[in-house]
């Protein structure tokens, strides 16, 4: 499967299995991390989207499970059951980091072991004198249909002290029962711990109170549907929601309501919830957007739509989820746990969804059904009943209703319906078309890669060819030019030899050169010109761009090589030591007196460049001389030709190159702390027109550390 998307994803360059690593020769030195360096990223289920890189960093780790373990009382002495996948993130972080941190131990199940014979895991708690599991609602609703009274004579689950309910809607009823039924195993109903959190805030946000147990809210149905007020109902009343409480916020982090305008809301009135603390990821990976609208400030969004009590949190369901049908807020996952409870339909397979309808402005009511049920007849009778249920439910009927066969109703990995994709699919017209055979799956796979595959190959073979087109083109063009340079008796002749041959090779390669304040070169006199580093191709270009005659200031390592050291001699080149300090003062000496007598210089003071972009800091030769003798300095920044000719490598890439000349910086003296604000003065005007980086910022780069 990976080499057939590896066809389709040009960024797929390596396929690694368990045997491979194995083979290696081991793992790399560990590098230095802080606190603030990503651990991992946890990626959304894509229950209402497609799925995001959550960046966690180990402080956020760190803090949500310590905040986590103080809510739950954690020890050594506890013992962790877990039957979920290690790619979720209550199984990852909640399950195996938590155990790690309190050494604690942990006693990991296969997901379809449980998946499969729901009772083992209950086995598990028994086996192993379990004191903590945890599981989404639909695990203790799979117990309750799966596990038969045989299966389970002489469980004893009384050192079950918290059952954790989290990752998706805790259903009252679901609680209700699982405590009822397995009271008479030892279980204990202060055990059952509803809890709320979500990836962005590592796991965890809010805990109930130890040994409570649940809290479940009866709010009237019209005051929140309708008002968005969560008016509590009188124990006799009809037409009730009830909402289960997640507790209050871990210790050191912080939740509020707030309006669709961003203003806070009192106690039981219904709206977004939002939060901040020391769990809160810092973003999503490589998606800005996305990580602009996660923020409203320093608050983070939960997408979760919420109303408060007595300080703790009662949600009422996802905001993209919630369906608005003729000003009233229906809640789908009420409507789907009614509907997947009639016989004939596949419980937990139900979804609810809002589909727009551009003639009313309003939305549509969608009612998804899996059944297992084929008979027209039985379908029909399956049908009317739904639709009563629902009807009587919501005091409206479903704009549509569907009954599928199983398996039509997606799903997260963890078990959460995806009810944005789902709606997607039934807007598609996509549901109950059945699905492709695999081997058809495979062969489609296969054929769609074969156009980028062939994309791909051509790209390849043009950069080959421009490549080599370049290399000759550059071959024809310089050995003509070092023997001219070489033989003719006047600079004036080598220059003009030598600046046509670097705009006769950028314009033959189809490099643009585009110049911009050329008109700030002093038009006579001496100056100091400095400019940004990025590419062998530098030297070349500046010759092409700017009309003015310098010489270059190289490093003394080319005086030792016969081929550039003839032609950079025969230009008027200036050679430096750069290891050397006594040789450097002398070179800084000498220098000061070519500008004084008249002398335009030409420094690269970053003295080297790098593959990756940035500016790295600046040496003070050609600050020294500009302040010793006080002439000016031009910063001119260079863009582009880091992209045409990277560090390291030979390939020549097309782009443009853009050559910015700043105005002339006179020194403010000729101490060294004159030099000093010259270079700072000089560093920040090609910093701004260059568009990279500062790598002189300590902790950046380790050049600029020292």
């Amino acid at each position: 499967m990976a080499r057939l998307l590896r066809a389709q994803v040009a960024s797929l360059s390596h396929i690694l299995d368990p045997q491979t690593l194995q083979q290696s020769d081991g793992l790399t030195a560990g590098a230095t991390l802080r606190s603030s360096d990503i651990a991992f990223l946890q990626y959304t289920s894509g229950s209402t989207g497609n799925p995001k890189g959550v960046e966690l960093s180990h402080a956020n780790l760190l803090a949500n499970v310590r905040a986590m373990g103080a809510a739950v009382g954690a020890d050594s002495s506890d013992v962790f059951i877990s039957w979920l996948p290690l790619y979720h993130d209550m199984g990852l972080i909640g399950a195996w980091l938590g155990s790690l941190y309190f050494a604690s131990p942990l006693v990991i199940m296969s997901p379809l072991s449980f998946l499969a014979r729901p009772h083992r895991w209950l086995w598990a708690i028994d086996r192993f004198r379990g004191t903590l599991s945890a599981a989404p609602n639909f695990g203790y609703e799979l117990c309750l249909n799966k596990v038969a009274d045989a299966d389970i004579q002489g469980l004893d689950l009384s050192r079950w002290r918290l059952a954790f309910n989290g990752a998706e809607a805790v259903s009252p009823q679901t609680i209700r029962r699982f405590s009822e039924r397995f009271q008479r195993y030892g279980f204990r109903p202060q055990a059952m711990t509803p809890v709320y959190g979500l990836a962005e805030s590592s796991v965890g946000l809010s805990f109930p109170p130890l040994d409570r147990g649940p809290l479940i809210d009866r709010v009237q149905r019209d005051a929140l549907t309708l008002s968005g007020v969560a008016e509590p109902a009188a124990q006799d009343e009809t037409g009730i929601l009830e909402f289960v409480s997640c507790g209050r916020p871990l210790v050191g982090h912080e939740t509020r309501i707030v309006d669709a305008a961003g203003r806070e809301l009192p106690e039981r009135r219904e709206g977004q919830l939002q939060f901040r603390g020391p769990s809160s990821t810092s973003g999503y990976f490589r998606n800005p957007v996305a990580s602009r609208e996660l923020f409203r400030g320093d608050w983070l969004d939960s997408g979760d739509r919420a109303y408060m009590a007595d300080g703790e949190i009662f949600l009422t369901g996802r905001a993209k989820d919630i369906i608005i049908r003729a000003g009233r807020n229906i809640y789908p996952h009420e409507v789907e746990q009614a509907v997947g409870n009639v016989p004939g339909v596949r419980k937990g397979c139900v979804a609810v969804f809002g589909s727009r309808d551009a003639s009313t402005g309003t939305e549509r009511l969608i009612v998804l059904a899996e059944t297992r049920e084929t008979e027209a007849e039985k379908k029909q009778r399956l049908r009317e009943q739904i639709q009563g249920l629902v009807t009587d439910l919501l005091e409206i009927p479903p704009d549509d209703l569907i009954l599928a066969p199983p398996h039509t109703v997606l799903k997260t990995s963890s078990g959460k319906i995806r009810r944005a994709a789902s709606r997607e699919l039934y807007e598609q017209g996509g549901i109950g078309q059945g699905r492709r055979r695999v081997w058809l799956q495979f062969i489609r796979l296969a054929v769609a890669g074969l156009l980028p595959q062939l994309r791909r190959a051509g790209r390849s073979i043009s950069d080959r060819v421009y490549t080599g087109y370049v290399w000759i083109l550059f071959i024809l063009l310089a050995v003509p030019v070092w023997l001219l340079v070489a033989v003719l008796p006047r600079m004036e002749w080598r220059w003009t030899v030598m600046r046509h041959a670097a705009r006769s090779l950028a314009r033959a390669a189809g490099v643009p050169l585009l110049r911009q304040g050329l008109d700030l070169l002093p038009g006579s006199g001496t100056f100091v010109l400095v400019a940004n580093h990025a590419s062998y191709l530098d030297g070349i270009l500046l010759v092409a761009t700017l009309p003015v005659r310098f010489s270059f200031v190289a490093k003394a390592e080319l005086s030792q090589q016969w081929i550039p050291r003839i032609f950079l001699r025969r230009i008027g080149a200036q050679f430096v030591a750069r290891f050397d300090p006594e040789q450097g003062v002398a070179d800084s000496r000498r220098m000061a007196e070519l500008a004084a007598r008249g002398q335009a210089l030409m420094f690269f003071p970053e003295g080297t460049f790098d593959r990756g972009s940035g500016l790295l800091p600046f040496r003070m030769g050609a600050f020294t001389t500009a302040a010793q003798t006080g002439v000016p300095v031009v910063p001119v920044a260079l863009r582009g030709t880091r992209s045409l000719l990277r560090a390291d490598s030979w390939v020549p890439r097309r782009g443009a190159v853009h050559v910015l000349v700043a105005p002339p910086i006179l020194p403010a003296g000729q101490s060294w702390s004159a030099a000093v604000k010259l270079r700072d003065r000089a560093r920040r005007e090609i910093l701004r027109l260059c568009g990279e980086p500062d790598l002189a910022i300590p902790g950046v780069n380790p050049k600029a550390d020292g």
